[in-house]
């Protein structure tokens, strides 16, 4: 493996930031750290960079031990959630930054500064000051610089944070291109599950300072084995008393289950298994621009159902069928999933 975490914890006081962290990278990937606000993503990425030191386990980048070596002995490129360009300098001297410290030719840091406008896409641009550039051309620009000393593994902190909806969502599919371009290892940190789930190779969940899941977006989504990975990814319901529901027997140490949207059919009458459907009533109804975003009670749980536009449409207050085909259901340890003993799961094919 090419990035190694064993046995890292951190106290901040009496708060500790990380607890027993444990995973591995291999080279080349691009690795998200999703979790809420809190969770110990970003103080992982700083006791990566040096930034931070552990006060306990072993850090290891490409086989070395690095516990010991400063962060500017790590041959690590950082990009901050605000840039950190420094405003005085022009597009050229931010990128050019680190090769000075490298003490770096002259025509060594114009060819390389000119590699790295053309590769982030913003060439000509060397002679103008941070100020006139636009968010996504200053993200560009930090990703330019960190890049420019050639390190051997890339660390970004939230890096479309500060970036409007619309230029974020370029920024991602131009972040995911460029590192598949280069080949280098990176980390981001983020909050944005759509964000880790579009942008990383794999991902590694963090909650209160632990480790809750590692593995590819479809593996973490699909396949949730703890209880809070089940609740933070996708957009859930927590039921508690599932039993209640026609289909699902509550198990004796699994009282409570998770409910995604993606579980649920809609009818506004009939139905394929009217012996496994449930009455509903329309609560509220939002356009998502594809589809309808649509909560419906059913014997007071609020669920909420995603409904094609091209359906006949639905009104609030309107009665509906509804068909939820499986839960994910959990105690305070395990996971698993159940599927509605209603159904004939022989004619289902789930994505």
């Amino acid at each position: 493996m090419y990035i190694e975490l064993k046995h890292i914890s951190k106290y901040f006081g009496d708060f500790k930031a990380s607890d027993d962290v444990n995973f591995s990278i291999e080279k080349g990937r691009l690795i998200g750290l999703l979790g809420p606000s809190g969770s110990g993503k970003t103080t992982i990425l700083r006791m990566l960079a040096g930034l931070e030191h552990q006060d306990s386990g072993d850090i290891y980048i490409n086989g070395t031990l690095v516990n010991d070596l400063p962060a500017s002995e790590r041959s690590i490129g950082f990009v901050f959630q605000n840039y950190a360009l420094f405003p005085y300098m022009t597009v050229f001297d931010n990128i050019a930054y680190g090769l000075n410290v490298q003490k770096k030719t002259k025509e060594y840091r114009n060819k390389r500064v000119k590699e790295l406008l053309e590769l982030v896409g913003l060439p000509g641009l060397e002679k103008r000051l941070p100020e006139q550039l636009s968010g996504g051309q200053k993200q560009r620009i930090a990703f330019a610089r960190a890049l420019a000393p050639h390190p051997q593994l890339l660390l970004l902190d939230e890096p479309f944070a500060a970036i409007d909806a619309k230029v974020r969502k370029e920024l991602r599919t131009w972040l995911r291109e460029m590192i598949t371009k280069i080949g280098i290892t990176s980390i981001f940190v983020t909050h944005d599950q759509e964000e880790a789930i579009e942008v990383a190779d794999e991902i590694v969940i963090t909650n209160l300072g632990r480790v809750e899941q590692v593995g590819s977006p479809a593996d973490i989504y699909q396949n949730p084995r703890t209880p809070f990975v089940a609740q933070f990814i996708g957009q859930s319901a927590v039921i508690e008393n599932y039993g209640i529901l026609k289909g699902f027997e509550t198990e004796k140490t699994q009282s409570k289950a998770v409910l995604r949207p993606e579980f649920v059919t809609l009818y506004k009458q009939g139905g394929d298994y009217p012996g496994a459907m449930e009455d509903g009533r329309v609560e509220y109804l939002v356009f998502r621009g594809n589809s309808f975003e649509v909560s419906v009670n059913v014997k007071g749980i609020s669920i909420k159902v995603n409904y094609p536009i091209h359906q006949e449409p639905l009104k609030q207050g309107e009665k509906v069928r509804v068909l939820i085909s499986r839960l994910y259901v959990f105690d305070e340890a395990n996971t698993s999933v159940v599927t509605n003993k209603g159904l004939d799961t022989t004619g289902l094919y789930y994505i």
